[in-house]
This record gives structure tokens, sequence and C-alpha cells, in this order.
């Protein structure tokens, strides 16, 4: 990364933006003028992830501060946990867990090694964290994952700003099932916008297979009136619904948790989808999708 660029008018040296092109489009990691080591991750002009190297615990996208609570009241504080993450991104999540939670140990899954590269040596992860970055299908990786391995599955994949049909069936989320222990708990990065007919059929699908859910989005997302992001998450045992609703309540963007009968009102009757039905997320609408 072009790190020694042109002197600002502090006369401290200026980062430069850097462009490469990876298997998802063109990457791009912008400089974050406000923190002195953080940078964006934008990929064909769409923000994908944030990260700062002098605090990993620093979460700036709505979306992953929402996960980033579901992780938090995972376990008690500080212990470690075994994690899976579905799509790697700058691996901010992955930083996230190591930062909070030291000794534990993740496994990333990737399919755009060129990414992943490129994050390696552009963000490199500190030595002494037990993060392993496995270049293959989302879907293809969970399957290698011992049975009950996971304390937490997160899916976060998107290609071309869809999430592939493949990771959105019954049979996907009985693989996530199968990888976690008992009472792990499984967080999605979902997105949708009216009339939410993905989002609706996601929620579903994952009551089929997990007997305990909960949807946290902002207000505006789950009315339909705009396309954002949605975080699912689902368990075999009771979430903590209660915690989560104050931490996202209090977040800079608000948002409100849906769960148990006002969840399944949500859904609408939507079915939840198998293989065969399957199809991805819905394009976001031009210049209107933005990842915060």
């Amino acid at each position: 990364m072009a790190r020694n660029g042109r002197r600002d008018g502090g006369g401290r040296r200026a980062r430069e933006p850097v462009s490469e092109p990876v298997d998802g489009g063109l990457a791009q990691l912008l400089p974050d003028p406000d923190r002195p080591r953080a940078w964006t991750l934008l990929l064909d002009g769409a923000p994908q992830s944030h990260v700062d190297l002098d605090d990993p615990a620093h979460l700036d996208f709505e979306y992953q501060r929402r996960i980033g609570h579901l992780i938090d009241l995972a376990a008690p504080p500080g212990r470690p946990l075994r994690v899976v993450h579905l799509g790697g991104g700058a691996l901010t999540l992955a930083r996230y867990v190591a930062a909070t939670r030291p000794r534990s140990t993740q496994q990333v899954v990737e399919a755009d090694t060129a990414l992943v590269a490129l994050v390696r040596r552009a963000l490199p992860l500190e030595s002494g964290w037990r993060i392993r970055v496995r270049g293959a299908d989302a879907r293809a990786g969970l399957a290698k994952v011992p049975e009950g391995w996971a304390d937490v599955v997160v899916a976060d994949v998107f290609t071309g700003a869809r999430t592939p049909a493949h990771l959105t069936s019954t049979e996907f989320l009985a693989e996530v099932r199968r990888a976690l222990r008992p009472g792990g708990l499984y967080a999605a990065n979902l997105a949708d916008g009216p009339p939410l007919a993905h989002l609706r059929a996601q929620v579903a699908t994952a009551a089929r297979v997990f007997p305990e859910l909960c949807l946290v989005a902002d207000p505006a997302v789950l009315r339909g009136r705009r396309f954002g992001n949605a975080v699912l998450a689902a368990s075999d045992r009771k979430l903590p619904v209660a915690e989560l609703t104050r931490r996202a309540a209090g977040d800079p963007h608000p948002g409100r948790v849906e769960h148990g009968r006002a969840l399944a009102d949500f859904t609408g009757g939507a079915a939840p989808v198998t293989d065969a039905t399957a199809i991805p997320s819905p394009a976001p609408p031009a210049g209107v999708f933005r990842r915060r």
C-alpha cells in the first residue's frame, strides 16, 4: 500500500488511496480522514468494510456493529470463541473478535483470493491472532467445518452486491446448524428493499431450521421505505433480545429488533426457500444502496 504519499498541511505524509483489480471487481482502499490508520474497502464503488488498524474493536458500519453486538452477547465478556466467517471482506469482524476475545480461534471462508491477498498485504493481521483464511466458496468451506465446532457462524457474502442463491436455502442453513455447537449463534447480513420479499423469505427459511430468531435493522428498512441491511440472528436457544434491543437503540443509526409474534407476522406467509427455488438476493437500486 502507498503509505508514503505526499505531505499534508501539517507536514505529515498523506495516505494515498489504493486501487487494485480482484476477482469480484475493482477493489479500492480509501483512507479515513478522521482516523490515522483506518481504511474503507470498496468493491466496484460500493463500501464493503471499514478497518482501523489502531483500534480493531471499532466497527464503523451499522450492520457490522449489530453483528458485533450479537458476538458480544454470545458468551461472557472476554471468553474465547470458535467463529466461522462466511465472507471475509477486509476481515473486520474477525479482527473484532480477536481484539475483544483474545485466544479465539477463527476460520474465514472467502472465495475472492485476490481480495484476501490485497487485504493481508495492505491491512495486515496482528501476529498471534488465531485467524485462518481459506480461499473457497462459502458453502463448500462450511461443509469442511467439523460438526458442532463453531460457537458462532457469521454470513456476510455478496457477489456483485447480491447474496448468491445457494446461500439462501434451508439446505444451506441446515449446514450452518450442523457446524454450530448446541446453543451456538448464527448471524447473517441480509440486504433488501421494498417489497421486502427476499427478507421475509429469509426469515421464513431460518424459522424452518432454527427455533429462535430475531431481526435487527433500521426501522425504515423494516417498513419497506428504503433498501438497506438487516441482520438476522438464529439459534436453538433463547436469544438475548432485551439486551440486543437496548444496544441497537443506542447505536449512532438506531435499529429496531423484531422477534416472536411480530417477526412471524413480518414474514407475511412467505414460503421457505429451498435449493430448488433459491434465487440471489435483489440487486440494490442504482445509487441508493450503501453499507454504512
